[in-house]
């Protein structure tokens, strides 16, 4: 998979996403992602990206033509057109189900915005989907844009060592993790639960997933109803 991002901080971008896993299937060619200065596509001798809104309002605008030449340089370079997503507030809500779906595409672009927004024009004319990382503002499109590459890319073949890896975690089936423990065995009188030291496996399996339906029920109602509705109440 390849990743581009459009960034004005592709120093910050970079320095993420070389670090830790990501970084390792980096490094290995499991995946490739490039950090893109959009100040290198503006066309005037003060690498302006931004202007004042029409109609008024405080604040500037992202001006679409920059943009558009980092995107179709982008294009030039893959020799397709990669799926270009917009990190914005209006988008909709990033879920572990649309990850899923975008890690099957072979190239995806990140507009990462800032100040007030992109213009509007840019948007109907470039962007393929808006994505949000929750129902709150930031002061720039980096964080969202490193959270949308960061968990995508964990579910590209290669990138973990085995899908079961992220296959068993929170929000993977519709439920959150169940809890989980290491040595020692007891830890300040708090003892692991017996059925995780036994060895037998169906008994464990029971466990975890029992224990996953509690801690879903408990911590997020909202999905609960919903494993609920999906799985006939059970």
């Amino acid at each position: 998979m390849r990743i581009d991002i459009i960034t004005l901080f592709p120093e910050m971008c970079e320095a993420v996403m070389s670090e830790s896993i990501i970084g390792r299937a980096r490094a290995k060619g499991v995946i490739e992602v490039n950090c893109h200065q959009l100040r290198d596509f503006a066309f005037d001798k003060h690498k302006r990206v931004d202007d004042t809104t029409y109609g008024g309002g405080m604040g500037m605008l992202m001006k679409a033509e920059p943009i558009a030449l980092c995107f179709e340089d982008i294009c030039k370079k893959t020799g397709s057109r990669p799926h270009f997503i917009y990190m914005s507030p209006k988008g909709r809500t990033l879920t572990q189900q649309r990850l899923t779906e975008l890690a099957q595409m072979e190239n995806i672009t990140i507009l990462c915005g800032h100040y007030e927004g992109v213009d509007q024009r840019l948007i109907d004319e470039f962007i393929d989907e808006e994505i949000s990382i929750g129902d709150y503002v930031l002061t720039g499109g980096e964080l969202p844009a490193l959270v949308l590459a960061d968990s995508v890319s964990r579910l590209v073949p290669g990138v973990l060592s085995d899908d079961i890896c992220f296959s068993e975690e929170s929000h993977f089936g519709g439920l959150l993790e169940y809890p989980q423990y290491t040595k020692p065995s007891v830890w300040r009188e708090r003892e692991v639960p017996e059925v995780l030291m036994s060895g037998h496996h169906a008994n464990i399996e029971k466990w975890r997933h029992e224990k996953s339906i509690e801690e879903t029920k408990l911590k997020r109602p909202d999905l609960y109803e919903k494993y609920l509705a999906e799985n006939g109440g059970k």
